[in-house]
């Protein structure tokens, strides 16, 4: 994958922070779900931050909250089940939680936009691709058909899908996995918003079209200048593109880094596990490293850590306090901007 440079040629930002913090701060967001099991705690507490032209990566298994709390920012939980007892979502400073739907709906695609995981369910297989695209500019800015079409037909060329003008009359089925996906960034950046959420982007695409996904949105990214949230559970996806790391388990942020941080020393036994998880060249022939049992059920979240169950490093006081988001240091006390870890042992972690 390309390394992009995100300092040069950075535009000014678009829609100035006049209340002068960061586009999106969740705080100590709480999603549960009610089920006929019981209460799915899939949210407990999560906090963090973008800024115009940054990108987070939300990382973690199935089930760790990433794509629930994500939902919870655009509002489209499905509520009931889904129910959000506690926490706060400023965008621009505003709390979106307290706004009536008519005013989320005014934020959702035009302000806040996101990229779904599976491009082909989530695109109408009986309209064209140019239809849905247009369908953004006829609702939200009164164009005509023709115009819409013509927008259309720009955007399917922003996002270099080749023969966009021949093409955009075309339905989803007759494009590839990679090109729908491309479809998908259009429709997201339709609007030009100023936060863009992408779920899972590169799911069941090969490795060299993923690269060129990933590539496409950061270079949209930088010349947007918008906020990026990148949820996977693939950390060789965000390497080259993520300016901070947040991993997720159980529903909770149990590390926080700047990315090349994060991979040089993760300071939490559930990071540290999922990169050696990665497969690597010079263990060819080697047994491939996972992590030792499943995620915990939401219904039954283990007491204290929740990864206690699984983890190398339990003792007993992870069987019965939760950690707070330590501040991680150096071993001398200095300060390491931008790191956390919920582990009793994160020093043990990290400096070994």
């Amino acid at each position: 994958m390309t390394t992009i440079d995100k300092t040069s040629s950075v535009p000014a930002p678009r829609g100035s922070d006049d209340f002068g913090g960061p586009l999106l701060e969740v705080r100590d967001l709480h999603v549960e779900f009610h089920t006929r099991d019981g209460v799915a705690k899939a949210v407990n507490g999560v906090n963090y931050t973008v800024s115009a032209g940054e990108t987070l990566a939300v990382l973690g298994e199935s089930g760790s909250g990433k794509s629930v709390t994500a939902q919870a920012i655009m509002g489209i939980l499905d509520m009931p089940p889904g129910r959000i007892p506690k926490g706060e979502i400023f965008f621009r400073g505003e709390d979106m939680l307290k706004m009536s739907a008519d005013e989320r709906r005014k934020i959702r695609g035009r302000k806040i936009a996101m990229i779904f995981q599976d491009a082909l369910s989530s695109l109408n297989p009986v309209l064209s691709v140019g239809y849905q695209l247009g369908e953004m500019f006829r609702v939200h800015q009164g164009l005509s058909k023709k115009e819409a079409k013509a927008k259309a037909i720009e955007l399917m060329d922003k996002v270099k899908i080749p023969a966009a003008k021949a093409r955009v009359d075309d339905y989803p089925h007759q494009f590839s996995g990679g090109m729908r996906q491309r479809i998908m960034i259009a429709m997201a950046l339709a609007l030009e918003p100023d936060l863009i959420i992408a779920d899972e982007p590169t799911t069941a695409l090969d490795v060299t079209v993923q690269a060129q996904v990933m590539d496409l949105l950061a270079e949209l990214q930088r010349e947007y200048n918008m906020g990026l949230i990148l949820i996977t559970h693939d950390l060789g996806v965000v390497a080259d593109v993520a300016d901070k790391i947040a991993v997720m388990y159980a529903g909770r942020i149990v590390e926080t880094a700047p990315v090349h941080e994060l991979y040089k020393r993760p300071a939490h036994p559930y990071t540290k596990g999922l990169l050696d998880s990665i497969p690597r060249l010079d263990q060819k022939g080697q047994e491939l490293y996972a992590i030792k049992g499943l995620p915990p059920n939401l219904t039954r979240i283990p007491s204290g850590c929740a990864f206690n169950p699984r983890c190398p490093m339990a003792q007993d006081i992870c069987r019965t306090d939760i950690p707070a988001l330590f501040p991680v240091t150096e071993r001398d006390g200095g300060e390491l901007p931008g790191r956390g870890s919920a582990c009793h042992f994160w020093k043990e972690t990290i400096h070994g």
